[in-house]
């Protein structure tokens, strides 16, 4: 099985290449890079989903020879009550040659009000501030900004693991989720 995932961030690739391997031995996982669909830094989830299935679709476009496509797509989403009203989530989608699309998100966690404030007066990229700050260049292509603030305990690879797992939970159960109807 060949599976393309619609990115130039290595990191991306690895998380796919391990959740896939775990239910697909031998599967081969491929870099594809893809245009965005959506802005460089997506904001509020209809963004992020689209930028997740733009990436899958344009991978499996791409690699003629694969049978599923993945798209990662990560951004800032409202979350009321929360210090900066703003939180970073990662989604994945999965797409298959028939067309079905599979979505799966991962947990979401808050930058500090002073980098929102940056990213949305400027409406520029997460990843420019926190290199800023962090002074880590390429900081997305390795631990990631979640790697940085939660000092080492999860990084970018483990946070789009868990939204590429969650969606792989319908293709693992497909007969529950795509039965007909009785």
């Amino acid at each position: 099985m060949i599976v393309a995932v619609g990115t130039s961030n290595p990191v991306k690739v690895h998380a796919v290449r391990n959740v896939f391997s775990q239910f697909f031995p031998g599967v081969e996982v491929v870099m594809r890079e893809v245009a965005s669909v959506v802005p460089p830094q997506p904001m509020g989830l209809d963004e992020i989903v689209r930028g997740a299935i733009g990436r899958a679709k344009g991978a499996l476009n791409k690699e003629g020879s694969a049978e599923m496509g993945v798209g990662i797509e990560a951004g800032i989403i409202e979350v009321p009550h929360s210090i900066s009203g703003w939180m970073d989530q990662q989604y994945a989608a999965i797409v298959d040659r028939s067309g079905k699309v599979t979505i799966g998100g991962g947990p979401a966690f808050e930058y500090p009000p002073a980098v929102i404030k940056q990213v949305i007066s400027r409406r520029c990229e997460v990843g420019i501030v926190m290199e800023a700050i962090t002074g880590i260049e390429g900081l997305g292509r390795k631990q990631g900004a979640i790697g940085y603030f939660s000092k080492g305990a999860m990084d970018r690879v483990r946070l789009s693991e868990l939204a590429v797992l969650m969606a792989m939970i319908p293709r693992l159960n497909w007969g529950v989720y795509f039965s007909q109807p009785e």
